[in-house]
């Protein structure tokens, strides 16, 4: 297959250096332009090395984007500014794929929704695309195989490294004072908390933590089940529903973040069921950067540009 031409803007935060890794490994995609303010005239650099040749990180417009022919854009800027680009890039004849990274787009149906392992039939064809939030991937892939015993809204108590707060100073990305600390935040009405009770199409409520370490997010899942089920029946339906999914493994014992940290795929485990087999407990992991967002971009880009959905993901 030919080789398509890629865009990236915002490339200065943890994700977009995690996707520019990825696209070292793919191959098959060329990294036409990398649109950053801060680090504009500079050259782009992954891991000590200048796999892109003189490539050098360019202050673009939302106009100057839009006049550059790729075949897709991936646009990792903060929420509230994907809109100037994409009416940009829509005015223009040229319509390129558009991979948005922010939660911009996670409401509106004219985007697709992409969460390849649950909604990869959906997915051809499509060329504006809202890639999830990593706290939510987390949520839907730990609820899914039990969404239709759901009887109340399922509690989601998730702790995330402080990487998931971005690069602009925070309390919640501060080392310093996250050390030996547990940081709550947003308990009441988080965006994924709204994200994943659409998606899913079952009410969750979400108790968000910020924790010392980099990256990895641990998500303990509380569900109370309409009908009674065992440990072993809903083992199953896990292993059912994601039996040939290659980024996700079922483990008996619940999963340590550390295990995950660094790595594309999702661990699931530590499942429990109560005496009166009513309610269920169920934890995931998953890095951030990656499962959480790069490495979901790439699942997304690959299945819109024709590739082999892990192409450049290496298990």
């Amino acid at each position: 297959m030919n080789a398509k031409r890629i865009g990236i803007v915002g490339a200065r935060g943890h994700v977009g250096q995690e996707l520019l890794r990825l696209l070292v490994a793919h191959g098959d995609l060329e990294v036409d332009f990398v649109a950053s303010r801060e680090w504009a005239g500079q050259e782009v650099v992954v891991d000590d090395e200048k796999p892109f040749g003189l490539l050098r990180y360019e202050h673009l417009s939302p106009d100057a984007v839009s006049r550059r022919q790729v075949d897709a854009i991936v646009l990792a800027l903060p929420n509230g500014r994907a809109a100037e680009f994409v009416a940009a890039i829509d005015a223009r004849g040229h319509k390129p794929v558009l991979l948005d990274l922010s939660a911009d787009y996670r409401f509106d149906d004219a985007w697709y929704y992409g969460l390849p392992e649950l909604t990869r039939f959906s997915a051809q064809g499509q060329r504006r695309i809202s890639n999830p939030g990593c706290y939510a991937t987390a949520m839907q892939l730990a609820l899914a195989p039990i969404s239709d015993l759901l009887s109340m809204p399922a509690q989601c108590f998730g702790v995330s490294g402080y990487s998931g707060a971005g690069t602009t100073p925070s309390d919640k990305n501060d080392p310093f004072k996250l050390k030996d600390n547990l940081m709550p935040y947003s308990l009441i009405g988080h965006l994924h908390e709204r994200e994943v009770t659409r998606h899913l199409a079952h009410p969750v409520e979400f108790l968000p933590h910020v924790a010392s370490h980099f990256r990895g997010i641990t998500m303990t899942v509380n569900a109370h089940l309409s009908d009674r089920c065992d440990v072993e029946t809903l083992y199953e339906r896990f292993r059912d529903r994601y039996d040939n999914e290659p980024l996700i493994s079922i483990r008996e014992e619940a999963p340590w973040v550390s295990s995950i940290a660094n790595r594309h795929g999702v661990l699931i485990g530590g499942i429990a069921v109560s005496e009166d087999q009513r309610r269920a407990v169920v934890v995931c992991v998953l890095d951030n950067l990656l499962k959480g967002a790069a490495t979901q971009a790439m699942q997304n880009l690959n299945l819109a540009l024709g590739f082999d959905e892990l192409k450049g993901i290496e298990l």
